[in-house]
Protein backbone atom coordinates (compact mmCIF):
# COMPACT_ATOMS: atom_id res chain seq x y z
CA UNK A 1 0.00 0.00 0.00
CA UNK A 2 1.12 3.51 -0.72
CA UNK A 3 0.51 6.45 1.51
CA UNK A 4 -1.86 8.77 -0.35
CA UNK A 5 -1.10 11.74 1.89
CA UNK A 6 2.31 12.15 0.28
CA UNK A 7 2.28 13.83 -3.09
CA UNK A 8 4.73 13.03 -5.87
CA UNK A 9 7.31 15.76 -6.33
CA UNK A 10 7.85 16.68 -9.99
CA UNK A 11 11.32 16.03 -11.38
CA UNK A 12 11.96 19.73 -11.98
CA UNK A 13 11.30 20.70 -8.33
CA UNK A 14 14.87 19.88 -7.26
CA UNK A 15 16.39 21.88 -10.10
CA UNK A 16 14.03 24.79 -9.41
CA UNK A 17 15.02 24.69 -5.72
CA UNK A 18 18.72 24.86 -6.56
CA UNK A 19 18.24 27.56 -9.20
CA UNK A 20 16.13 29.72 -6.87
CA UNK A 21 18.59 29.27 -4.01
CA UNK A 22 21.60 30.26 -6.09
CA UNK A 23 19.79 33.20 -7.69
CA UNK A 24 18.69 34.42 -4.25
CA UNK A 25 22.30 34.31 -3.04
CA UNK A 26 23.84 35.91 -6.14
CA UNK A 27 21.18 38.24 -7.56
CA UNK A 28 18.87 38.61 -4.58
CA UNK A 29 18.55 42.38 -4.92
CA UNK A 30 16.91 41.90 -8.31
CA UNK A 31 14.34 39.43 -6.97
CA UNK A 32 15.17 36.91 -9.72
CA UNK A 33 14.34 33.99 -7.43
CA UNK A 34 10.84 35.41 -6.88
CA UNK A 35 10.23 35.71 -10.62
CA UNK A 36 11.40 32.10 -11.16
CA UNK A 37 8.82 30.92 -8.63
CA UNK A 38 6.15 33.02 -10.33
CA UNK A 39 5.83 35.64 -7.58
CA UNK A 40 5.89 38.75 -9.78
CA UNK A 41 4.55 41.10 -7.10
CA UNK A 42 7.08 39.88 -4.55
CA UNK A 43 9.87 40.21 -7.12
CA UNK A 44 8.96 43.82 -7.82
CA UNK A 45 8.69 44.50 -4.08
CA UNK A 46 12.17 43.02 -3.55
CA UNK A 47 13.59 45.41 -6.17
CA UNK A 48 11.87 48.35 -4.47
CA UNK A 49 13.16 47.27 -1.04
CA UNK A 50 16.69 47.04 -2.41
CA UNK A 51 16.49 50.52 -3.94
CA UNK A 52 14.91 52.18 -0.91
CA UNK A 53 17.37 50.62 1.55
CA UNK A 54 20.38 51.23 -0.73
CA UNK A 55 21.10 47.50 -0.88
CA UNK A 56 20.68 46.70 2.81
CA UNK A 57 17.49 44.83 1.90
CA UNK A 58 19.74 42.18 0.33
CA UNK A 59 19.76 40.39 3.67
CA UNK A 60 16.23 39.10 2.92
CA UNK A 61 17.16 37.14 -0.24
CA UNK A 62 20.36 35.96 1.44
CA UNK A 63 18.31 34.34 4.18
CA UNK A 64 15.79 33.01 1.65
CA UNK A 65 18.54 31.47 -0.48
CA UNK A 66 19.93 29.61 2.51
CA UNK A 67 16.44 28.41 3.46
CA UNK A 68 15.74 27.23 -0.09
CA UNK A 69 18.98 25.27 -0.32
CA UNK A 70 18.61 23.62 3.09
CA UNK A 71 15.02 22.43 2.61
CA UNK A 72 14.35 18.97 1.25
CA UNK A 73 12.93 18.76 -2.28
CA UNK A 74 9.56 17.67 -0.93
CA UNK A 75 9.40 20.43 1.66
CA UNK A 76 10.42 23.08 -0.90
CA UNK A 77 7.79 21.83 -3.34
CA UNK A 78 5.01 21.78 -0.73
CA UNK A 79 5.93 25.17 0.78
CA UNK A 80 6.80 27.34 -2.21
CA UNK A 81 5.18 25.72 -5.24
CA UNK A 82 2.01 24.12 -3.87
CA UNK A 83 1.52 26.39 -0.83
CA UNK A 84 2.67 29.53 -2.72
CA UNK A 85 4.47 30.93 0.35
CA UNK A 86 5.97 34.21 -0.83
CA UNK A 87 8.43 35.25 1.90
CA UNK A 88 10.75 33.10 4.01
Amino acid sequence: MTDQSTQQVPADAASKKILCGIMALILGNLGIHKFILGYVGAGILQIIISIVTCGVGAIIPLIEGIIYLTKSDEDFYQTYIVGRRTWF
